[in-house]
């Protein structure tokens, strides 16, 4: 049994959709959720309801708590799925290559601290790019510098931030699963 836990801050869809895919196969458990924002719609979807959750401060974060709780668990990935904070480097070095992230444009361009969410689409859009997309990486003690596992190249076709934002939330609901999928079968 692969085992999976994830840490999200914001409205959960891309929780929710990584556990319906995996409460699907069988050989894989995706075990907690821990979430450090007591606002986060994710906390209020029903149908993750029957997955443990862990709200935590960031204090928290940066103490032992999590990573004693993480040791216990023992996951075979954890993934971070719309989370707003810098994994810390005990964290980070104990579960190397094991702490994956999705962001929301071709690394390395538009990564880096306080590029998160609609801040991204409308940087995207002011350069004028031709095109955007998201990233999938390991996660390292610097932001969105991580090892590059998949990328996914979408066309602009708007000026809109919020249009091109929930365009590439489809194709990584469509592929972050399959990709997590992927490492932990080839782990």
């Amino acid at each position: 049994m692969k085992k999976i836990v994830v840490f999200a801050s914001g409205g959960g869809s891309s929780v929710e959709n990584l556990y319906l895919y995996f409460s699907k196969k069988p050989n894989f458990e995706v075990l907690k959720l821990y979430c450090n924002n007591p606002e986060a719609g994710v906390l209020e979807r029903n149908r993750i309801n029957s997955l443990k959750k862990l709200l935590f401060s960031n204090d928290d974060l940066n103490s032992d708590k999590i990573l004693n709780d993480l040791q216990n668990l023992s996951p075979d990935l954890i993934v971070l799925a719309g989370f707003l904070k810098k994994i810390p480097e005990k964290i980070v070095d104990l579960f190397k290559n094991k702490i994956v992230n999705i962001h929301p444009s071709l690394l390395p361009k538009y990564g880096g601290k306080g590029m998160f969410g609609i801040n991204v689409h409308k940087a995207v859009i002011d350069n004028n790019e031709e095109y955007s997309g998201f990233t999938i990486h390991y996660v390292n003690k610097n932001y969105d510098e991580g090892d590059i596992i998949f990328q996914k190249k979408i066309i602009i076709d708007t000026e809109n931030p919020m249009d091109l934002a929930k365009k590439i939330l489809v194709e990584e609901h469509r592929y972050y699963p399959q990709i997590i999928e992927n490492i932990l079968n080839e782990s």
